[in-house]
């Protein structure tokens, strides 16, 4: 739905450069997934101008922040383009190698799924490295090997980004993450604590009970909503049982830490994955990595930490940045990270 004439013009409708194609994909992964959300997904590809001249190109997964679904990448911030126009205005550029990027949507009704493969979410890990690649391959000209696929998004997606490049590296050649969500005990606990104290005051210390109130009335409405909508949801990705049990790493009744559950969690934490799967992250053509100094949930920390994995485990870092920013409003970053990683894909030799 758009309120806005296609021909009335800037600053409310810009013609594209290039095109966006909206598909609808039917994944096979998310089907009869625990939360009972849709299998059927949309997908938006940004095919850039001069692409049906330059033969199979790369293709670049931008993946979203916790909360994000596919429609909000037009969403217009007071006097700044849309991400959709910064990406056709990168693009419009003829210096900047073509490439496609395509946009997924990892949406929850707990709000998101940090791209993994979780009993109590779903298999978005298999949806996105599977269904939605094979879908991108099989219906445009790509280069359809790892080399030639990038990864990027912000926060769980950036996330999403740096985990599923480490576990899929037979997917995925490179990677960007923008204030994507590493080093735990700098950007958990504290949400974890207030989430405690949140149930403890409003909910009887029932995350059921939130849940259900959660569900009555207009979703975030409520200032605890965030801390403890967020904590729930990373938990049901991080520590589920195979049934689907979900396990919480601070016990609401005691406020005290459950070693054992944050060990489960400290397990997916991309900084203590780095040596793990240090073979994969020499892999990779790009890795780009930022954050604001700024960012509320110290994000810069888990860039910094990351990075240092990074070169440990052996890899090269491509670019480091840290910004003057918090980590709202920093969609201007997304094209500088998509160039370097189009260069990077589209050239003929690994460094």
């Amino acid at each position: 739905m758009t309120f806005v004439p296609p021909d009335i013009g800037p600053p409310w409708a810009l013609p594209l450069a290039g095109r966006l194609d909206v598909h609808a994909i039917d994944s096979p992964a998310l089907r009869g997934n625990a939360l009972g959300d849709p299998h059927v997904r949309p997908l938006a590809v940004y095919v850039p101008p001069g692409a049906e001249d330059a033969g199979a190109l790369p293709v670049i997964y931008v993946i979203q922040g916790f909360t994000g679904q596919l429609d909000r990448w037009a969403a217009r911030s007071t006097l700044r383009p849309t991400y959709l126009e910064l990406v056709d205005d990168l693009f419009a550029d003829p210096a900047v190698p073509r490439a496609l990027v395509a946009h997924v949507d990892a949406w929850t009704s707990i709000g998101g799924s940090q791209f993994v493969d979780s009993p109590a979410t779903g298999r978005y890990a298999t949806y996105l490295c599977e269904d939605v690649v094979s879908f991108v391959d099989a219906h445009y000209a790509t280069r359809a090997d790892r080399d030639h696929r990038g990864i990027a998004g912000k926060s769980s997606g950036g996330y999403g980004a740096m985990v599923n490049a480490m576990l899929r590296p037979d997917v995925f050649g490179a990677l960007a993450t923008h204030a994507g969500d590493a080093c735990f005990e700098t950007c958990y606990l504290h949400d974890e604590a207030a989430s405690v104290r949140a149930l403890r005051e409003s909910y009887d210390g029932s995350w059921e009970n939130f849940l259900a109130d959660l569900r009555s009335r207009p979703a975030m409405s409520k200032g605890t909503d965030g801390d403890i909508l967020n904590s729930y949801a990373m938990a049901a990705c991080y520590s589920a049982d195979p049934d689907g049990t979900v396990h919480h790493p601070i016990d609401p009744a005691t406020g005290v830490l459950d070693d054992e559950v944050w060990a489960r969690w400290q397990a997916w934490d991309p900084v203590r994955m780095a040596p793990r799967h240090a073979e994969a992250l020499r892999s990779m053509r790009a890795i780009w990595i930022d954050a604001g100094t700024r960012d509320e949930w110290f994000l810069d920390l888990g860039a910094q930490a990351f990075r240092d994995a990074c070169e440990t485990a052996g890899a090269t870092v491509t670019h480091f940045e840290l910004f003057d920013a918090g980590h709202g409003g920093i969609e201007y970053r997304y094209p500088l990270a998509l160039r370097h990683l189009a260069e990077r894909l589209a050239a003929a030799t690994f460094r």
